[in-house]
């Protein structure tokens, strides 16, 4: 499996920016990646203050490529990076090795 991960720094982000990301991935991020084809999951990751985190895990080489290529271009004006500020501090693809799925399972909601 392929994964991206995308991170945008917060330490320069205006007051309120970390309840605006909160509220932007329950309100709309979280629907358009849920049944996106070529893609495993998604995850959203922050520390407050620090940074925040798009991490996605695809099926193939392709699906990752395909995203990429397409995000890349716009990755300065995506709705994180209005929100923040900023544009991504890096933008990083890996491999994912393996994925264990504990007895508890995934919840895939965008509120706690």
């Amino acid at each position: 499996m392929k994964g991206l991960s995308v991170r945008w720094p917060l330490a320069q982000a205006p007051s309120g920016a970390e309840q605006e990301l909160r509220d932007y991935v329950a309100d709309s991020s979280h629907a358009r990646f849920s049944g996106m084809s070529g893609l495993r999951f998604k995850t959203w990751r922050m520390r407050e203050g620090e940074w925040f985190e798009g991490t996605y895990v695809f099926v193939s080489d392709e699906a990752r490529a395909e995203f990429e290529a397409g995000f890349r271009p716009g990755a300065d004006d995506s709705p994180v990076s209005k929100i923040v500020g900023a544009g991504p501090e890096s933008i990083e693809p890996f491999e994912v090795v393996a994925i264990a799925e504990g007895w508890d399972g995934f919840s895939s909601s965008a509120r706690g």
